[in-house]
């Protein structure tokens, strides 16, 4: 069988890495799923969070979608609520609208995440959310 419209990546074939201290807060682990080969503009993998480990705020040019694979945890975009994520949930974050995801201070967090690069750029990493930004103000559990 002739598979040239097809790529597989098995599992495990790609080592997983530590998320980088100028990325991330506490303990993150990722597993680089995919990034498609041009014109495809596609990258995905999957990242898990231990409890209180989180993203720096950050945004992307053409937006991220995150399916929360296992867990729990919390989310939010800048100037709007801190709001709770659940394995299953799919959070859509909108182009250039700085955000944070990561696990609740209790429970890990693995979620999927598939963004689009432009111009080579993915993601645009900001500063790290402070002890009092990720616990402040009422959370949304609705």
């Amino acid at each position: 069988m002739n598979n040239t419209d097809q790529t597989i990546i098995r599992a495990g074939s790609k080592p997983s890495i530590q998320g980088p201290e100028a990325w991330f807060t506490g303990s993150v682990r990722i597993d680089n799923m995919f990034q498609a080969a041009a014109p495809g503009r596609a990258v995905g993998a999957i990242v898990t969070f231990e409890p209180s480990a989180r993203t720096n705020w950050h945004a992307h040019p053409m937006g991220q979608t995150l399916v929360v694979l296992t867990g729990g945890g919390w989310t939010q975009c800048e100037g709007g609520p801190r709001t709770e994520i659940r394995a299953g949930d799919m959070v859509s974050c909108a182009c250039g609208k700085r955000h944070w995801h990561g696990a609740s201070a209790t429970t890990a967090m693995s979620h999927f995440a598939v963004t689009e690069t432009v111009d080579g750029i993915n993601t645009e990493w900001m500063e790290p959310v402070t002890d009092e930004q990720y616990l402040q103000g009422e959370l949304v559990t609705e």
